[in-house]
């Protein structure tokens, strides 16, 4: 290669390599083998992505990737390490696929789509010096993210490696490693919050007396970490750092200072005969405030089936009162004048979540500035469709039609910008459905939303509306309940009961979407949708009186609404729509 056919370029670079693998794969490799690629295709391939970095190649127990940023990769090499600890806790320790991670800053050669030079072999020497489920960082990497993420690292001194003539300075993660503690920060104090909701799940307390019971609780536990640690727009602590509390006492104040974390999940198993009662609350690590707490009472007939549907709760509900409770804070906390993309989208979304004029309109205009500051970030993007649905969808946009159109590009946009989120999926699925009534494509959007996070109680809501649109009555009823029962809480469930109302009707079974629309208008008075259903239910049931007191609270809320624009609900069905329109006017709506 000639001098001037050289590319150069500084870059992050990430070696990782499994621990054993010649072992493991002596033992088991078929299973071994496919272990490794589900983790390379669910795990390590995503986060990468999703860290706008590139795998430049995979060598059988390794893999090599490179980074533009140095905070984005150590990041990554941490989120991986903390999701491997999750997914492989159900193991044997001696079955567990661990990771070896090097991550190193450094000069390199580019040939086509490889990499070569002291850069790489540098990170490979760091990930041989790394301890099982263990990362170790050069000093360079260490010099760009010890001020910029909530992360300990031990200094290890300068190494002598192989192949390198100059000792490289070295830093090992503290949270993966065997010894870690929590305050590795030590004398420096608490660790720093990172830029997003930071959480940490401590073990539940098996509260039944039965040491039988111990593993059903720690995997509870364990799956709970897993299920959080899916959610992008969250920090969570890995298992090993929060087992360390298992049995000791200590204060949520405590474990907040000590692992850098803004809320704290803590909670209890009961077994009492064939059932078991699980107890789950969330609580703000430095105020000790409760934010959201929950029951479970479930039948033991199977253990397993039973410990996912839990975990599959507590994910969704703490997910929902994080992003509550985030809102809420930046409104209280955040200065305008130093207000940045992310403090917008917080406090926009929790003033979606108030569900009014004002708070839609609020939303917009603060989605519109954080588009203004970087429109590349997908967040704004996706408020922004969420703000201009609402609005058109509840009927308070003067121009119903435009703000669809609208938020349909920014929704579009938001997915292109970000296609690992599953809010910008589930609202442009939304869009889709109740907007354009294309409910096949709304489905493929809310199941994409779904595979991002098997728990996102919204995902189950929107396939409820686009199959009850669509006729599917039944699977419009499950879905609803499947939202419902992930999170019971969630103060949109009236948007949950309008849709069950919706497949009731479908199925023209109104005595039950009578029953759906009241519990609907309960969550939300001014729900029109809610309205609308009442309604025609009460028109089917030959409840004329009843109907027409109904149609008279719904233009009290709703003034402007005619049989035009409440009559065009997005059925595919021709006959289900003619008799909505019929059941209005008889109920005496205005045309």
């Amino acid at each position: 290669m000639s001098e001037e056919a050289v590319e150069r370029k500084l870059t992050t670079i990430l070696a990782a390599d499994v621990v054993g693998y010649s072992r493991l794969m002596g033992e088991d490799d078929a299973g071994t083998l496919a272990r490794l690629k589900s983790l390379r295709k669910e795990l390590m391939q995503p986060k990468i992505a999703g860290s706008r970095g590139r795998i430049v190649k995979i060598m059988g127990d390794g893999l090599l990737a490179e980074f533009p940023s140095v905070v984005e990769a150590v990041r990554c090499a941490v989120e991986i390490q903390q999701d491997m600890a999750g997914r492989e806790a159900g193991l044997p320790d001696g079955r567990r696929i661990k990771l070896r991670i090097g991550v190193n800053l450094g000069d390199i050669i580019v040939e086509g789509s490889d990499i070569y030079g002291d850069g790489v072999n540098v990170a490979a020497r760091l990930e041989g010096l790394a301890d099982p489920g263990g990362i170790c960082i050069s000093g360079k990497v260490y010099d760009e993210v010890r001020d910029k993420l909530p992360i300990a690292f031990k200094d290890l001194g300068d190494q002598k490696v192989k192949n390198i003539r100059a000792p490289v300075r070295v830093y090992r993660w503290t949270g993966a490693a065997a010894e870690s503690t929590p305050g590795m920060a030590g004398a420096e104090g608490a660790l720093p919050l990172p830029d997003k909701p930071s959480i940490a799940v401590l073990p539940f307390d098996n509260m039944s007396g039965d040491p039988e019971q111990e593993y059903f609780v720690d995997g509870l536990t364990e799956d709970i970490i897993t299920g959080l640690s899916r959610v992008k727009s969250l920090f969570v602590i890995a298992r090993n750092s929060t087992f360390i509390y298992k049995g000791q006492p200590t204060s949520v104040a405590e474990v907040g200072r000590d692992l850098g974390v803004r809320y704290v999940l803590e909670g209890s198993a009961r077994k009492v005969g064939s059932r078991i009662r699980v107890t789950a609350q969330l609580v703000q690590a430095e105020t000790a405030g409760h934010l959201w707490a929950e029951k479970y009472d479930r039948e033991l007939t199977d253990i397993f089936e039973v410990q996912d549907e839990i975990t599959r709760a507590v994910v969704a509900s703490t997910q929902t009162q994080v992003l509550l409770s985030e809102g809420e804070r930046h409104s209280r906390t955040v200065d305008g004048t130093t207000i940045g993309i992310w403090d917008l989208v917080k406090r926009g979304w929790k003033r979606v979540y108030d569900f009014t004029p004002d708070s839609f309109e609020d939303a917009r205009l603060l989605a519109l500035k954080a588009i203004q500051l970087d429109p590349n970030i997908s967040g704004g993007h996706q408020l922004h469709a969420s703000a201009l649905y609402h609005l058109s969808w509840m009927g308070y946009s003067t121009d119903r039609e435009r703000d669809m159109v609208t938020a349909r590009k920014e929704a579009a946009e938001a997915v292109r910008l970000d296609n690992k989120d599953e809010y910008s999926h589930w609202i442009l699925g939304l869009i889709l459905s109740a907007g354009f009534s294309d409910h096949d494509s709304a489905i493929i959007e809310f199941k994409r939303a779904l595979d991002i996070n098997p728990n996102f109680s919204l995902g189950y809501a929107g396939l409820s509306t686009a199959f009850s649109y669509a006729g599917d009555a039944d699977a419009g009823i499950a879905h609803a309940q499947t939202a419902l029962r992930l999170n019971p809480q969630d103060p949109s469930n009236f948007f949950r009961y309008s849709s069950m109302a919706v497949a009731h009707f479908v199925a023209s079974e109104y005595e039950a979407c009578k029953e759906c629309a009241e519990k609907s208008r309960q969550g939300n008075a001014d729900w029109r949708l809610a309205h609308i259903m009442l309604i025609v239910s009460l028109v089917c049931l030959g409840e004329d009186k009843a109907a027409r007191l109904a149609k008279d609270q719904f233009l009290r809320c709703c003034p402007d609404e005619r049989i035009s624009t409440a009559g065009a609900l997005p059925f595919s069905s021709e006959d289900h729509r003619q008799l909505l329109i019929t059941c209005l006017a008889k109920a005496g709506l205005p045309e």
